[in-house]
């Protein structure tokens, strides 16, 4: 089911003053970066992980890529979640994505593969996204690697700037000629290189993008550090709902947030997705922030998003039902050798 057409209601002036409460607090990124990247790694460690994991590097010809491994204590699905990421392409990394992996692994039951891809302003684009898309390419052409035969069984996911990775990803691979994952999950990705409230054409961006968890003047600084070239920032590579073609993608569930001001844009790309004849599924998550992903396993958004994450796997099962079946093996056996 499509929520995307639902009119947004409102948001009172309590409500608007209890939800900025949880807002992030202001930080100059530019000048800041660095240090919270610090800051969210020492958070990070303080959970700990809950299921087994291995790290190992997968060298592209130019420098080693980190990738750590996330194998739940129960696999009960054989799909493998190739996961970008969020952090606007500077912040976050494998460490600070440490505990929303191990959850992802646990709720879902699947084998996680979380890419540590080079950060910007020190790699800004296309950096990044060339990791993104080697690891993508390696998983798909020999899926042996993390425990599948089936390529189809690999399942891209990624965050915010990671749901961005992810849908150029398989916008590159399809305008390769390389075949492209069978599914692909977005949540609150980034699809558009407008965030000033006085020219986007989004309203969530004029609605929620001053006092909440993400902020217009932040996605602004990310993409800045990320393309410093102004006009680079509409290359459909940085900007997905800037492409000409939206054919030949995975069936895809993108996933937003209501009190986000990427809302609107997540769900036109989606509809742009369905519009070109591709199988598409939008859930917007009411009353939730930018960035739920994170969040404690208790948070209503994120079980929310793992329903219908779960749901969404479980009906790829189904179609695939006739094809070829993915070898499941063992709990911790996944690997990228």
């Amino acid at each position: 089911m499509d929520q995307s057409d639902r009119r947004r209601p409102p948001v009172n002036r309590f409500v608007r003053a209890v939800l900025g409460l949880f807002a992030a607090p202001r930080v100059n990124m530019r000048e800041d970066y660095e240090k919270v990247r610090r800051l969210q790694r020492q958070l990070a460690a303080l959970s700990g992980p809950r299921v087994p994991y291995r790290q190992t590097t997968v060298d592209d010809g130019e420098h080693p890529i980190p990738v750590r491994v996330f194998s739940p204590v129960e696999r009960s699905r054989d799909d493998v979640l190739l996961f970008f990421h969020g952090g606007g392409w500077v912040t976050g990394n494998i460490e600070s994505y440490t505990p929303a992996c191990a959850t992802m692994a646990e709720l879902t039951g699947c084998v996680v593969v979380s890419v540590d891809y080079c950060l910007a302003p020190e790699h800004p684009f296309p950096a990044g996204l060339e990791d993104c898309l080697h690891i993508a390419r390696l998983l798909l052409d020999e899926p042996g690697r993390v425990g599948v035969e089936d390529p189809d069984r690999i399942v891209l996911v990624g965050d915010s700037a990671g749901g961005n990775l992810a849908a150029v990803v398989s916008q590159q691979l399809h305008a390769e000629g390389h075949s492209t994952p069978g599914r692909q999950i977005l949540l609150y990705p980034v699809t558009h290189w407008d965030h000033d409230p006085r020219t986007s054409p989004f309203a969530s961006v004029r609605d929620h993008g001053k006092d909440y968890r993400l902020t217009t003047h932040e996605v602004q600084d990310y993409l800045e550090m990320y393309v410093p070239d102004p006009q680079a920032r509409k290359d459909p590579r940085v900007a997905p709902l800037m492409a000409d073609d939206f054919s030949g993608q995975p069936d895809t569930l993108l996933i937003t947030a209501e009190l986000d001001l990427l809302c609107d844009e997540g769900e036109a790309y989606g509809r742009a997705l369905e519009e070109a004849g591709n199988t598409v599924r939008i859930h917007r998550v009411d009353g939730a922030l930018h960035g739920f992903i994170t969040l404690p396993r208790f948070s209503r958004s994120l079980r929310q998003a793992y329903e219908v994450i779960n749901a969404f796997l479980d009906e790829g099962v189904r179609a695939n039902s006739s094809g070829t079946r993915g070898t499941r093996g063992t709990p911790g056996s996944g690997g990228i050798p």
